[in-house]
């Protein structure tokens, strides 16, 4: 068990490291493909923008994002994995939006409450990451 719990934060260091490993546009077209299918980029942009996500994140497109906690989300839509655990599917974007201390117990992202729409949307704006 303590193991898995150091793996997993060796883990998030290398993700806030920018350890992400890319991958092909093909491999990554379940974000990249069609962000409209997920939820609506312009309002997730807002929800980035209200939430504050900037404070820890470089985002492109964000008004200030150029936080230095969190790793850049830079491309994140051609990446291969979000938090370093999960395939980049909007369906495991959402999951990691709403519940990071779950999906990777104590890393710096902490919940924030987001309801699922909201996740969708800022899934959706993350997807034309590119």
């Amino acid at each position: 068990m303590l193991f898995r719990l150091m793996l997993g934060r060796v883990l998030v260091v290398l993700v806030l490291i920018g350890g992400i490993v890319s991958c092909s546009e093909s491999e990554a077209s379940g974000l990249a493909g069609d962000p409209n299918s997920i939820g609506d980029p312009s309002q997730g942009q807002a929800l980035i923008q209200k939430l504050g996500c900037g404070s820890c994140h470089d985002i492109p497109g964000i008004i200030g994002a150029h936080g230095m906690v969190g790793p850049p989300l830079t491309r994140m839509a051609s990446r291969q994995y979000v938090a370093g655990v999960l395939r980049n599917t909007p369906e495991n974007m959402v999951h990691w939006l709403r519940f990071p201390q779950k999906v990777v117990p104590g890393n710096a992202m902490p919940n924030l409450g987001i309801s699922n729409r909201d996740a969708q949307n800022i899934a959706a704006y993350l997807a034309t990451l590119k």
